[in-house]
């Protein structure tokens, strides 16, 4: 199916990987004259184009990012390419994407507004985005590796993910919404597959893009294609990833999608939006700060100087947990327009007690998705494509691979034993163990 026009479609839209007539990727050249006819944007950099910086600035693996600075003030634009910029053009990808992460973007604003980049423009047929300019915010991981604590992130995430995760759901309202999303959200099938290959298949497999720190973690990635109940639990996983459409998921929550100064927090880039298990999101957020804390001893000067902020790391991992669990259920305790679960059914003292148990029934469930899912996206930035700058960035491969080492083997234990963890406490607690034992 061709593009659409450049206004906001509640539409599927399709994956031809074929760009439209008018799509081009954009340069200083190009730039600067398509954003003068966008009336807000003059307004936000001021008339004069001839002072309008432009800066390609895209370190992502998929597309290009552009700042343009003028007197006034700055925006960003991001732009698809065709192709996986990360691989090269040998590895297509639908320029439709863009569409999904504007229309998830946009149900974002809805539901967790100022907790996103604000929207000032789209044009579906250059699957181009201009959008606020973030200032003087910072990519979480980025800040990671320093070692800045970001006083408001664990509530500001945990409240995003709680207002998407349940106002999403048929636990808030009417089926009708919901199957809408799904509908048009089911097309953006391209992106769920990298998905489903990179986290849930690629790295228990001999597949021709995964690396790893070699020769130090040959015989662990080894033993990991050799793991079958390893590869049982990833492969259920995935089961549950394609089929359970609990409700819209950013699709790629780690801490490359946030930034965030210590007083403010937006979460960006979701283009892997689709309807997927809720703990897949939660997941992703509690894994990455997971490798964040074993990157931790490739960082520090001397042995022990980041222990203060290791354990500040793991606090942020058990905060986001709870106060998710906590915000998750007061909104649904609070809802009454809910399709599933119908408030009127439960009214009495009776109903009212037998739903207070169910509801600690649905979030246990919901936190052995959340432990199995960092699990396996630990193990896919070890293991596979796309690794993460906490770890890449430590330069001495022996340091590196005793870091992967440690969140290699606590993620390990999330997949295959999600299922026997007492709680948060005990993840964070296994965390501390390895990192003392594992040389």
């Amino acid at each position: 199916m061709p593009l659409g026009s450049s206004k906001t479609s509640k539409g599927s839209g399709g994956q031809s990987v074929s760009a439209s007539a008018t799509y081009r990727p954009m340069d200083d050249a190009s730039l600067r004259p398509f954003l003068s006819t966008i009336p807000a944007v003059p307004d936000l950099l001021g008339a004069d184009q001839a002072r309008w910086r432009v800066r390609e600035v895209g370190d992502g693996n998929l597309n290009l990012v552009f700042i343009v600075e003028g007197t006034e003030g700055a925006v960003v634009v991001k732009q698809a390419l065709p192709y996986v910029r990360l691989v090269g053009e040998s590895w297509p990808l639908p320029l439709e994407r863009s569409h999904y992460e504007h229309r998830a973007l946009c149900e974002q604003a809805r539901l967790a507004p100022g907790l996103v980049p604000d929207i000032y423009h789209f044009d579906r047929d250059l699957a181009l985005i201009v959008m606020e300019f973030l200032s003087p915010h910072i990519i979480m991981r980025k800040g990671l590796v320093r070692g800045i604590e970001y006083p408001r992130f664990a509530e500001d995430v945990s409240e995003f993910m709680a207002r998407m995760l349940f106002g999403t759901s048929v636990l808030a309202g009417a089926a009708a919404p919901y199957k809408g999303l799904v509908a048009d959200f089911a097309p953006n099938v391209a992106l769920c597959r990298i998905t489903e290959d990179l986290v849930f298949t690629d790295p228990y497999r001999d597949a021709p893009l995964n690396r790893w720190t070699s020769p130090e973690l040959d015989n662990m990635a080894l033993s990991f294609r050799k793991d079958a109940p390893l590869k049982r639990a990833a492969q259920a996983r995935k089961y549950q990833f394609m089929t359970a459409a609990q409700a819209l998921l950013h699709g790629d929550l780690h801490t490359g999608s946030v930034m965030l100064t210590p007083t403010n927090t937006r979460i960006i880039d979701p283009e892997f939006a689709c309807v997927g298990p809720i703990g897949f999101d939660v997941g992703a957020v509690l894994g990455n700060l997971m490798l964040a804390y074993f990157a931790q001893s490739g960082h520090e000067t001397t042995a022990g100087a980041r222990d203060g902020y290791r354990e500040w790391l793991l606090a942020q991992v058990t905060q986001v947990w709870r106060r998710f669990e906590e915000r998750f259920i007061a909104l649904w305790r609070d809802s009454t327009a809910g399709e599933a679960y119908v408030a009127g059914l439960f009214a009495d003292a009776a109903g009212q007690a037998e739903m207070a148990v169910e509801r600690g029934r649905f979030m246990r469930t919901l936190f052995e998705d959340s432990a199995a899912f960092a699990g396996l996206k630990m193990i896919r930035r070890v293991l596979g494509l796309a690794h993460v700058e906490d770890l890449e960035s430590i330069t001495d491969p022996a340091l590196r691979a005793r870091s992967e080492r440690r969140a290699l083997t606590l993620a390990r234990e999330l997949v295959v034993g999600a299922a026997s963890l007492s709680g948060i406490a005990e993840v964070t607690g296994m965390a501390r163990s390895i990192e003392q034992e594992i040389a």
